[in-house]
């Protein structure tokens, strides 16, 4: 076996040296407020396994933060960038000596089951997870499967040594409602977790099998299981962990399936597979530039947009619904779907490079849509949170209808998106009646107006492509709601009580995270929520010029946003907030209104100054891809700013040159003549003819040719 593993790890080695993987750097995000996942997987894995901290607050959502260095545990699912802490299923824990199967609050230090890291001998990188946990003098090394993990633990010397399997620990919001496990035989163990937290009813099965008999093993309560070993001075014990969605039997037989084994050779074998997955997945854009922080912020943020959404299904496809029932699909059931952040620009990006899986994915979508009778919302672990507000699954899936995204039936997907927006919950009736979300009809009544709004449009086009006439006029009609709450006078989206009076008093800048009429912003950020109508919200502000002068004010303007404001509105330019979704589209307008130049000079400060190399290198919550996906396309010189239908604005790439793998074949972007000085578009061809708009559609670039930005320092109106 050594013989194998050797040669096994030293091309692990040098073929991480060769490949775009050594550009990751998974700790990008970990520090301030990016709450990433740290840890091993492979793209879109079910499987994340990972440290666990003791801290269960905010900036500890992923299990991991940069400032702290103590661990509870290895967990096997995780969230990455968001603002909720869940998950954290099937927590192990190396341990040497007595222990007290608790959290291991810092009051506890010397019982509790806890360890600190030793961060300088930390080793994280795509598929791999290392760390030394100095309280035990255990070596802790992970890696991944899509649904197995291999654990390798390094003991010293002892007659006391153990590990523990934990399923009390949760995140900040998830708890334990019922657990179980049982000696399947002397190397394995299966059991099950049911938690409550974010997602109400949660279920995870396992099947955990050891390298070694374990010596013998004691259980408290069906929350924690302690198996005991006896060690030599370095001994390695492997440990390979399988989840399924759907019972212990499952999990169990994929584990003796899968083909991987916990030992030194699976171990490495596993190592090795899941850095050619991650290579194969960054490849699907490779990027050619001098600036090698560039490339790992880029390569970084691409990775960042593949944690998820993760298939939440066995081998063969089968799964546990919304509604309960065991079903199979043959093309993925995918959950983490953080539609709210993720519609703006991480779908618009998968849709470019994510061929088949994005078939996978709108499938689940509308397979969620006949479970549950609407279309996802936020979508966790078969789970329907309705977190956040909208109809943010009814612009993914639109789009993909738009774009003739292979394998959707489009009836199928049109009737999903119909009835999504027909229903009565979460304001919706009133915004059908009325036009609008009133103050009286609650809290982020703006908001939820203008994402409605949005929404509208999106099955207004579906609609019109479908030859639905009557529904394009009524759709159409009602996306024009965002008008509701725009008021002429201040020219600010406002909130508006049933009697059609304005809220009084009102700061634009005000922003309260506990109660206001906006979600996470302020009416600065809110007013411009209408990426799909620009042409009238010119309209409503009485001229271009007029617009363009507020838009103006909007990155340079200071106010007091309250002392309640929600801390996800950071990566502040004027009011304009890039740690947050709402956003992301602004920048854009500029361009759309005929002037591209600053577009590429707020861009350009953006890429620049809000995103670095660093632990705390994102300005905000990753948000499950969205703040690593607007890097990636701003970077290509891309944007979609409407919901659907595949216009991609132009702004101004970053790089010298990229390919993107696409379904025609490659996609090549390249500048000319591109400096410091030079950042200004002077001209764009497609295939070597000049374009005569801003935009460029997701046909041209679906099926392949080259798109040639050339730059001077001349501001100007290229098209």
């Amino acid at each position: 076996m050594k013989k194998l593993f050797i040669p096994l790890l030293l091309l692990s080695q040098s073929v991480f040296a060769q490949t775009l993987t050594q550009y990751v750097d998974p700790l990008i995000g970990s520090g301030g407020h990016g709450h990433v996942f740290v840890g091993a997987n492979v793209p879109f894995g079910m499987v994340q396994v990972g440290p666990t901290s003791i801290p269960q607050q905010w900036d500890w959502c992923s299990g991991y933060h940069d400032s702290d260095s103590t661990v509870i545990g290895f967990s096997h699912t995780h969230l990455s960038g968001t603002g909720i802490g869940d998950l954290f299923d099937v927590t192990l824990m190396p341990v040497i000596g007595n222990v007290t199967y608790a959290r291991g609050e810092t009051s506890e230090v010397g019982t509790g089951l806890w360890s600190y890291s030793d961060r300088r001998q930390q080793v994280v990188r795509p598929g791999y997870y290392k760390t030394y946990l100095t309280r035990y003098g255990i070596t802790a090394e992970q890696t991944a499967s899509e649904r197995v993990a291999i654990h390798r633990y390094t003991f010293p010397k002892s007659d006391h040594a153990g590990i523990v399997i934990d399923l009390e620990n949760g995140g900040c919001w998830d708890k334990t409602t019922q657990s179980y496990m049982e000696r399947h035989d002397e190397c394995t163990i299966i059991g099950y977790r049911y938690s409550t937290g974010w997602a109400k009813r949660q279920k995870i099965y396992f099947a955990v099998q050891f390298s070694k008999p374990f010596a013998s093993f004691e259980r408290v309560d069906d929350r924690y299981m302690r198996l005991n070993f006896n060690t030599a001075e370095g001994e390695q014990i492997y440990v390979a962990v399988a989840l399924s969605p759907t019972s212990m039997s499952d999990a169990a037989f994929l584990l003796g399936t899968s083909g991987l084994q916990p030992s030194a050779q699976g171990f490495s074998q596993q190592v090795e597979q899941s850095q050619a997955k991650w290579q194969e997945e960054l490849s699907r854009i490779q990027i050619e530039t001098t600036n090698e922080a560039v490339k790992r912020i880029f390569y970084t943020a691409l990775y960042h947009t593949m944690i998820a959404p993760v298939d939440f299904s066995n081998a063969d496809g089968t799964y546990l619904g919304h509604d309960g029932q065991v079903r199979h699909s043959q093309t993925g059931n995918y959950t983490i779907l953080s539609l709210w952040d993720t519609y703006r620009a991480a779908h618009p990006l998968m849709t470019l490079i994510q061929g088949k899986r994005y078939t996978g994915i709108i499938r689940s979508m509308i397979d969620i849509f006949h479970q549950q009778g609407k279309l996802p919302v936020w979508h966790l672990m078969d789970n329907e949170t309705d977190c956040m507000v909208g109809n943010p699954g009814v612009c993914v899936v639109a789009d993909a209808v738009l774009k003739d995204i292979p394998g959707i039936d489009k009836e199928e997907a049109y009737e999903a998106l119909r009835k999504s927006v027909m229903l009565d919950e979460r304001g919706l009736k009133e915004y059908r009646e009325r036009g609008y979300i009133s103050i009286e009809g609650g809290n982020e009544n703006v908001s939820r107006t203008l994402e409605y709004a949005l929404a509208d449009w999106c099955v207004a086009q579906v609609a019109k492509q479908l030859g639905k006439t009557d529904d394009y006029a009524y759709f159409l009609e009602r996306s024009k709601n965002y008008r509701n709450v725009f008021d002429t006078q201040t020219r600010f989206a406002r909130g508006r009580h049933q009697d059609g009076s304005w809220r009084t008093p009102f700061d634009p800048f005000y922003s309260s995270h506990e109660q206001d009429d906006n979600t996470e912003g302020n009416a600065w950020q809110y007013t411009w929520l209408v990426p799909h109508d620009l042409d009238g919200l010119v309209e409503l502000f009485g001229s271009k010029k007029a617009l363009l002068e507020k838009l103006d004010s909007f990155f340079v303007v200071q106010g007091d946003l309250g002392a309640t404001a929600s801390p996800d509105i950071s990566g502040m330019i004027g009011q304009y907030a890039h740690g947050n979704e709402p956003s992301h589209h602004i920048i854009y307008f500029y361009t759309m209104l005929g002037q591209p130049w600053k577009t590429a000079d707020l861009v350009h400060q953006v890429l620049n100054e809000l995103y670095t190399d660093k632990p705390d290198g994102l300005c905000g919550n990753e948000d499950v891809g969205q703040m690593s996906a607007w890097y990636v396309l701003s970077t290509l010189g891309l944007y979609q700013v409407e919901p659907a239908g595949g216009r991609y604005v132009l702004g101004a790439p970053n790089v010298d040159r990229a390919t993107l793998k696409v379904n025609g074949g490659t996609f090549v972007i390249e500048t000319k003549n591109r400096s410091e000085a030079n950042r200004y578009v002077q001209r764009v061809l497609l295939n070597g003819k000049p374009l005569k708009q801003y935009w460029i559609d997701y046909r041209d670039i679906e099926r392949g040719g080259t798109l040639t930005f050339e730059f001077g320092s001349k501001k100007k109106a290229w098209y």
